[in-house]
């Protein structure tokens, strides 16, 4: 399936999740039937659809839609791509900006496509680590290209507003493959290119 916003919710699964929702608000000694929270298991249930939407797409075939001969092999980068995930284990947001490159060998895709495959990716539950590979997996598979290189900067709100409570940090992660690993003046090439979002 190929990026799609959700704009119809599945009515089974709003209803089940809205029930748990009710669950979990009454267990915090809050009134579900409230006039204030009468609607809102409903809303996070589709609010949390929508923070999960990426399970329902395919990132190589958003790819392949724009998928595009061409015989340059110059490196491309899309950065400052804004990203919205969910930390799979306190289910807590995290937010930042990703760097996308790749050199391409003979095919490139559509600028857009690249920002989908970070959405895709982003809307599931997620580790920023693990996503940082999935996005170069998934270029790397569709485009095969001569290097990858993926840098995610993000704010973590489980450090944030619980446990260590540190409002200022900042988790950068990198991944890179081909040209990007192997040859350092390419890898630094990239990075001063970006370094203007890593200071």
């Amino acid at each position: 399936m190929a990026y799609r916003k959700i704009e119809q919710y599945d009515d089974n699964v709003t209803k089940q999740l809205s029930e748990c929702y009710k669950t979990i608000i009454a267990s915090t000694g809050e009134d579900p039937q409230r006039e204030g929270l009468l609607k809102t298991p409903e809303r996070a249930a589709k609010a949390f659809q929508f923070a999960t939407q990426g399970y329902e797409q395919d990132a190589v075939a958003i790819l392949n839609s724009a998928r595009f001969k061409e015989d340059i092999s110059e490196m491309v980068i899309v950065k400052d791509i804004e990203l919205y995930s969910m930390c799979e284990h306190h289910l807590h947001p995290f937010y930042g900006k990703a760097h996308v490159a790749y050199i391409p060998n003979g095919y490139i895709t559509g600028l857009s496509k690249i920002a989908r495959v970070v959405d895709v990716y982003a809307r599931r539950l997620q580790v920023q680590e693990r996503l940082t590979t999935q996005i170069l997996g998934a270029i790397k598979e569709s485009l095969n290209p001569l290097g990858v290189a993926v840098v995610i900067e993000a704010k973590h709100l489980c450090m944030m507003v619980r446990g260590v409570q540190k409002q200022n940090s900042v988790t950068t992660t990198s991944s890179f493959d081909g040209e990007f690993l192997n040859n350092h003046i390419t890898r630094n090439e990239f990075l001063k290119l970006i370094s203007a979002n890593l200071d």
